[in-house]
């Protein structure tokens, strides 16, 4: 509802009235504003009560916020600001990966590329989806930078709602297995802009494909992760 922008900036959030709407314990009221306020939806002060705090004051990179959003009214802003952020971190990773990336590490990523294609062959979307999460999550943490890698959980969020298994906003195609290859190939031959570059082509190839209308409304707006 908060997210949904169905409860407005500084709006009073009054436990008793929560419990009886949905039928839960004061302990489970109780936590859940916990975990709202750790994510800064909302605010608890003395005297003052849980109110609703203004969106700029939400934790956007937050992967509960994101999946929340994307299946909200906000849906199309998120996709955008999502591919933007991928867009912006995900090349320099790509390049970074060159010089810091692991025989090991590279080889996981092509383990992955081949899942994706038998999971193409097969028509398993789910597999392919998830197999696409891994590789990107891999690669940011082969980039030897830790500011990076620990964006991996938003990228991996961004794959799930924008074009992962969830929603099914890109179709798995040749053509991304074969960038996803061709990403691969740079970093095993040692060639940085050849990376980041193929990166670049992929995410160009992703952000064109468009989300299916009302797909997102389909779903039940998922629960907050185990912390």
């Amino acid at each position: 509802m908060i997210v949904a922008g169905e409860l407005g900036a500084d709006r009073p959030l009054v436990p008793e009235e929560i419990g009886q709407r949905f039928e839960v314990s004061r302990t489970v009221v109780r936590e859940s504003l916990r975990v709202l306020e750790a994510k800064g939806l909302v605010s608890a002060r003395p005297n003052v009560g849980t109110r609703v705090r203004p969106v700029s004051d939400w934790n956007l990179l937050d992967p509960d916020i994101i999946e929340w959003r994307a299946f909200g009214p906000q849906r199309e802003d998120q996709r955008r600001e999502l591919c933007e952020l991928r867009w912006t971190i995900e090349p320099l990773a790509a390049r970074l990966a060159v010089g810091h990336g692991r025989d090991e590490l590279q080889q996981r990523l092509a383990e992955m590329v081949e899942i994706m294609g038998h999971a193409l062959g097969a028509g398993d979307a789910v597999t392919f989806g998830r197999a696409d999460a891994e590789f990107h999550t891999l690669l940011l943490q082969a980039a030897g930078n830790k500011m990076l890698e620990h964006l991996s959980a938003i990228v991996a969020s961004a794959l799930e709602v924008s074009g992962g298994p969830l929603t099914g906003c890109d179709r798995p195609t040749e053509a991304a297995i074969g960038l996803h290859q061709a990403i691969v190939d740079a970093l095993g031959g040692g060639d940085p802009a050849g990376a980041e570059h193929a990166m670049r082509q992929l995410l160009a190839v992703r952000s064109e494909s468009p989300a299916p209308a009302g797909r997102a409304a389909d779903h039940v707006v998922p629960a907050p992760r185990e912390h």
